[in-house]
């Protein structure tokens, strides 16, 4: 056999084995039984990805079910909005859990991951219809089961994660006042969004946030670079990139100590929607911050807002309430690599080494903190 040849076949033996190992590895791994609450009402089509990265570690770092043993399914393992097929009938079927359950369900669970409670909007699950403003709520929002849930697993010192939106709309006034105040924290009605393009003629850029600028300011939308746009119930900023930004980008900032701790880097771009809140006496692990210019600093100053706030907090008491401040768990993550061991290291292929790149988001900050969170509460509670 000539020696090129042989090269080529030991090569794609490697290839071949290489996965095959990893998955082997993978099976051996020890178990870590726990029971996980999790939370998604906005599901509008079956992809689930509002919840399927989370989904993605936890099989991945062999977090499974108590009662088999198996490991979680981001299509079932769920409470919320499940869209069912075929889908041009846009059918639903809602699992919910009732105020009786609130009983038991508390008890028997170790953790609550509550991952988007937005819910489910007309536009967005009927194809074919009008975007251009928001539309009538189909499902969603924090209602009182969520409260006392959220409440009962606190009271019992288990563990409860939240993420971005929990207290925006459409969660009703109450719910939402009542809920920062179980977390010592305040939202300050401010959200916002990085866009690689704030071209209204972009087909991805939401058309309703120009509507709402040109009511608010009384002249066009004009923006097409790059930038970030925050936004109230009833008022609106743009920051472009060269006017108000040295760089569009958000990046999440964490400090050596916390780096150390949960595994993540310094910094790591973020493009995904957040809110912004004051975290009172809560515990800060990471922060957003935006690269303004003078002018944008201005414009910041003028509505009250900085250009650091939280991204990631902790309550500093119990040390198991978490709240993360962007749309962490929405990332784009090939599902069936969840079975591999080192999948992540896959350097070039999954994410790069450009700064700006926010699929690093996934791989070097929000898997290795959940996996963090997640293995010390294990390690803790375990027998």
């Amino acid at each position: 056999m000539k020696k090129p040849l042989l090269i080529v076949i030991i090569i794609l033996a490697v290839l071949v084995a290489l996965p095959v190992v990893n998955l082997i590895r993978w099976t051996f791994q020890e178990k870590k039984p726990l029971d996980i609450i999790i939370l998604n009402k906005t599901v509008p089509t079956l992809e689930r990805i509002k919840h399927k990265s989370f989904v993605w570690i936890l099989t991945n770092n062999r977090f499974v079910k108590k009662d088999n043993k198996a490991s979680y399914s981001y299509k079932k393992d769920y409470y919320g909005f499940s869209p069912t097929r075929p889908l041009k009938e846009r059918g639903s079927t809602k699992r919910e859990y009732r105020l009786s359950d609130m009983i038991d369900l508390p008890e028997k669970s170790d953790a609550l991951y509550i991952a988007d409670t937005y819910g489910v909007f007309f536009n967005d699950f009927y194809a074919g219809i009008n975007k251009s403003r928001r539309s009538r709520r189909l499902y969603g929002g924090l209602n009182n089961n969520d409260y006392i849930l959220i409440n009962e697993m606190k009271e019992k010192n288990k563990l409860v994660i939240l993420e971005y939106n929990t207290f925006d709309f459409p969660t009703a006034q109450f719910e939402s006042y009542r809920t920062q105040e179980k977390l010592g924290l305040r939202f300050t009605g401010w959200t916002g969004k990085y866009f690689p393009k704030l071209d209204s003629l972009d087909r991805d850029f939401p058309i309703w946030l120009t509507a709402m600028y040109r009511k608010q300011y009384k002249q066009p939308w004009t923006f097409t670079k790059a930038g970030v746009v925050l936004l109230t119930e009833k008022n609106i900023i743009v920051l472009e990139e060269g006017t108000h930004l040295t760089n569009p980008i958000p990046y999440i900032i964490t400090e050596p100590e916390k780096c150390t701790k949960y595994g993540v880097p310094s910094s790591v771009a973020f493009g995904n929607w957040f809110d912004i809140i004051d975290p009172l006496e809560n515990e800060i692990i990471s922060k957003f911050r935006l690269e303004t210019t003078a002018a944008g600093d201005t414009i910041l100053f003028n509505n009250m807002l900085d250009n650091e706030f939280p991204a990631a907090i902790l309550d500093p008491v119990d040390r198991r309430t978490y709240y993360f401040s962007g749309d962490f768990a929405t990332s784009p993550v090939l599902y069936c690599t969840s079975r591999f061991v080192g999948v992540e290291k896959l350097k070039g292929i999954l994410y790069s080494d450009k700064p700006e790149d926010t699929r690093r988001f996934f791989w070097l900050y929000y898997r290795p903190l959940i996996n963090e969170i997640f293995t010390e509460y294990y390690n803790s509670i375990k027998n």
